[in-house]
């Protein structure tokens, strides 16, 4: 596989080694022992995570200019704001699934663990297949374009855990436990394997990540096509996700208008790719007008007085026992 970066291997070591490091200071340190995570713990985190891709921006724009620096900046906003659909369906199945509130982080930060992985194989694939098949970049643009239409017309339902097809199959490859067993994913009981609920919830953690990923990554590529620059904005963004899930959970009912927003941005990251032979957006009026449509779609929303809330938003409806079988 071939593809083209400004980053030399040292930098993709050096990116890979500051992500384990803190990954293992997150999860040995700061979570050791399992805890509720608060708001205010949680937007602390949030920010640090920020400041932390901001700090990492300004040394790629020391590194690589300007231009490098706003695409590095516009993909991890378009990643940070096509991510926060993942927060709706955290939340539903955490409470489908009854998740004690000191077990969600150890799910999120083990979903993280996965999507780290899967997004580095999707990005380098795409990377191959634009620079190999330069036709590549309009079928991107044209299935941004119609995901975008979809989502501005679509009425979302109820989101159905027990409907996914990876639970099901999980269900018969392993028996369930009846509860949780602490943080264990898996218990031997009786002399056989069981999965426990938790397993169950990060599976289904780990096929929304990647049902997302479809969306979002060629969302980033409609930015920048350098392998390096949509990995780091991904990952940046994917681990402040955990975080916005907690500081933001009692709050993201009221974001109404989001979906207009981000149906907007992929229409026009879409089209951005489909014009790009034609005519070429510059990287700054392309990061004014996502943060603009975002920017709206969220100040909208909190300006709007009453209403009913969006169903496909709130996490109502039956209710299952962790264990019990669809």
């Amino acid at each position: 596989m071939h593809f083209d970066s400004a980053a030399t291997p040292a930098l993709w070591v050096g990116f890979t080694v500051l992500v384990l490091g803190l990954l293992a200071v997150d999860l040995f340190v700061l979570h050791r022992k399992p805890h509720a995570v608060r708001p205010r713990e949680a937007l602390i985190w949030a920010l640090v995570y920020a400041s932390l891709a901001m700090l990492f921006c300004g040394g790629v724009y020391l590194r690589f200019g300007g231009d490098t620096a706003l695409e590095f900046l516009a993909g991890y906003v378009i990643e940070e704001a096509l991510s926060v659909d993942n927060l709706f369906v955290f939340l539903v199945l955490f409470g489908y699934f009854h998740v004690p509130a000191e077990l969600q982080h150890r799910v999120l930060f083990w979903g993280v663990v996965g999507a780290l992985v899967l997004r580095a194989i999707f990005i380098l694939l795409g990377a191959s297949l634009i620079q190999s098949f330069h036709g590549v970049t309009y079928i991107f643009g044209g299935f941004l374009v119609v995901t975008g239409i979809r989502l501005l017309f679509r009425h979302d339902g109820q989101v159905h855990p027990e409907r996914n097809p990876m639970l099901r199959l999980l269900r018969r490859i392993l028996p369930v436990t009846d509860s949780y067993r602490g943080t264990h994913f898996t218990v031997v009981e009786k002399g056989r394997r069981h999965a426990t609920p938790l397993l169950l919830v990060l599976v289904l953690i780990e096929g929304t990540d990647l049902v997302f990923a479809v969306d979002s990554i060629p969302a980033v590529f409609a930015v920048t096509t350098d392998p390096f620059i949509v990995y780091t904005s991904n990952i940046f963004a994917i681990l402040g996700l955990r975080s916005l899930y907690f500081a933001l959970a009692g709050m993201m009912e009221r974001f109404h208008y989001l979906k207009v927003g981000l149906a907007l941005v992929l229409a026009f990251v879409g089209a951005k790719m489909l014009v790009a032979s034609v005519f070429k957006i510059p990287i700054g009026w392309s990061l004014v007008v996502v943060v603009a449509l975002l920017a709206g779609s969220v100040a909208a929303s909190l300006l709007r007085k009453g209403g009913v809330k969006d169903p496909a938003r709130t996490p109502a409806g039956p209710r299952a026992d962790p264990a019990a079988r669809p």
